[in-house]
């Protein structure tokens, strides 16, 4: 309802990347196969009719060549379409980047703004984008979700923030905003008590332990974290590090 991409589940193949990669596809367009298991609240981008006409897999890099359908996006749509194609295809293990292709042309430009498209898609080309900018020099990014609240469901939203680099921690940079406030702005919260410090962390080769002052705790007595506190933390990092795990 307010334009943003989120993080949801549905049900998928489980049989090889592919598959699920497929599965999730026709879950992201309007009117798919997948239409009626979308949760209430969510809606499709990819436009109706678009078909898969050819997917492969090499070197974790997923090639889609779309039908021209794919160029029917609305421009409003166009960017958050190919976020959440990024954000969607390469949460499947063994997928790190995607390449789009339309009727057997690379896609270089957004169908629409003709804005230019990287070679490769990641999550380096960021969600939700928001800019605080006072240059166009030396600009720095980093990814933060939030979480929004819907019909008493829990859902984590990603926010890439464009900064001009002040050479800053990245790690630090995103405890801080999650503890600045507790509404980041309309619908979108974080939980993290403006109190709580980073005393230190440890960034190993796939993982962060991170050591807090005890104002991180939800309950001292039987050491419990509220559980938005560390799934905010916890993506938050893994997405901007690379890593798979978060140890509080």
């Amino acid at each position: 309802s307010n334009d943003y991409l989120s993080r949801t589940k549905i049900s998928v193949s489980n049989k090889d990347e592919i598959s699920k990669a497929t599965d999730l596809i026709e879950g992201l367009t309007i009117n798919g196969k997948k239409r009626d298991i979308i949760p209430n609240g969510f809606k499709s981008l990819l436009p109706s009719d678009t078909k898969i006409l050819d997917i492969n897999l090499k070197d974790k890099i997923l090639t889609i060549n779309f039908s021209k359908e794919f160029n029917n996006v609305k421009v409003e749509y166009e960017e958050k379409l190919i976020e959440s194609l990024i954000y969607t295809l390469t949460s499947i293990n063994g997928i790190d980047k995607i390449e789009i292709m339309v009727e057997g042309k690379k896609l270089t430009n957004l169908p629409n703004s003709k804005d230019k498209l990287p070679e490769y898609l990641d999550k380096n080309y960021g969600i939700n984008k928001k800019y605080e900018l006072t240059s166009l020099s030396d600009i720095d990014s980093y990814t933060i979700y939030y979480v929004f609240n819907y019909n008493n469901d829990t859902y984590y939203t990603p926010v890439t923030k464009y900064i001009n680099n002040q050479n800053q921690d990245k790690v630090k940079i995103i405890i801080d905003e999650l503890a600045s406030s507790l509404i980041y702005e309309s619908n979108l919260m974080s939980y993290l008590d403006s109190n709580v410090k980073l005393l230190d962390y440890k960034l190993e080769e796939d993982s962060i332990k991170l050591n807090f002052n005890d104002l991180i705790l939800s309950d001292i007595t039987n050491n419990l974290i509220l559980e938005e506190v560390m799934y905010t933390i916890g993506l938050s990092l893994c997405d901007e590090l690379n890593i798979d795990k978060v140890i509080f």
